[in-house]
């Protein structure tokens, strides 16, 4: 299978390049990716675990998915097709907001990104695909921020700094 590519950009989010995955985050070198939040009528987030298989943060619970653009695919048309690729349903997605992080793993590869937050709204059970994702759950905001304090080793990077730096753009979007 080929491996896909990232798009590189720069601060302002302008693409600069195009760079094999794997090799981006090698090399640390800022890409544009997003996470979607999709959070129900109760107010409970849609929460993964990621697969056991994933090269990076395998068995962590993060946001409901997340993934990297493909070149000429708009944020929302890229979420829009990861949300359905790993948990198997459609919603209508809106982005709220992004920002820049970076962070080293362990296995020597660190993610460089300017991630693209984005939120939808569901209330059914997900068709997962295994090969991306371990399990699901739905979990309150409030109850998603408390176990990440206690146990912070349970939860991907992105989506800690997510819930440091931008707690309260979830917590604004109630239906």
């Amino acid at each position: 299978m080929l491996e896909e590519n990232v798009i590189l950009v720069n601060e302002n989010d302008v693409q600069i390049g195009l760079m094999p995955k794997l090799e981006a985050h090698e090399k640390a070198v800022l890409h544009r990716a997003f996470s979607v939040f999709v959070l129900s009528s109760k107010n409970e987030i849609m929460l993964q675990q990621r697969a056991h298989q994933k090269y990076h943060s395998p068995l962590l619970w993060t946001n409901t998915c997340c993934s990297h653009q493909r070149e000429g695919e708009t944020n929302i048309q890229a979420g829009s097709r990861r949300l359905f690729e790993e948990m198997g349903f459609k919603t209508e997605l809106k982005e709220l907001f992004h920002f820049i992080y970076k962070a080293p793993f362990d296995n020597g590869l660190t993610e460089h990104e300017l991630d693209h937050v984005m939120i939808g709204y569901y209330d059914e059970a997900p068709e997962i695909n295994t090969e991306e994702v371990e399990d699901w759950k739905w979990m309150k905001i409030e109850d998603v921020k408390i176990d990440m304090e206690v146990h912070p080793e349970l939860y991907t990077v992105w989506f800690k700094i997510i819930f440091d730096e931008f707690y309260h753009f979830l917590e604004e979007h109630k239906i």
